[in-house]
């Protein structure tokens, strides 16, 4: 092992030693978004067809006057996606915490990436 690798390493432990809760999740949910394909969503612009993977931070039901919907904030350590089902009130599986991968067409509302609709698979629990 040269001298490069050596120092190279103990700057990621170094590192890793060092970071806060918060980064060490957020490194790990973008490697693992990775390992399902998901394009990360900090990269994510307007009109583009994306996958992204990560874990719901928070999901809501908001009951409008002529449309109901479930909302649900996807992290994939990077930013935020905003996942929005038009029509729904409760969805199986949809629940914070929980892991998924979504597919659809980033839309931007509020100054917020949003997915319409999107499709989805639920990764199974861990």
């Amino acid at each position: 092992m040269s001298t490069d690798e050596g120092r190279g390493s103990l700057r990621r432990m170094l590192r890793r030693l060092t970071a806060s809760e918060a980064e060490i999740e957020a490194q790990e949910l973008r490697r693992e978004s990775a390992e399902h394909g998901g394009v990360p969503a900090g990269q994510c612009t307007r009109g583009q067809v994306v996958s992204v993977a990560g874990r719901l931070r928070t999901v809501v039901y908001t009951p409008r006057t002529n449309l109901p919907t479930l909302e649900a904030d996807l992290y994939d350590g990077s930013d935020v996606v905003t996942l929005v089902w038009l029509g729904r009130r409760h969805i199986a599986g949809i629940e914070p915490g929980r892991h998924l991968t979504a597919r659809g067409r980033v839309a931007v509302r509020d100054d917020r990436k949003v997915i319409y609709n999107p499709y989805y698979e639920l990764e199974p629990p861990k």
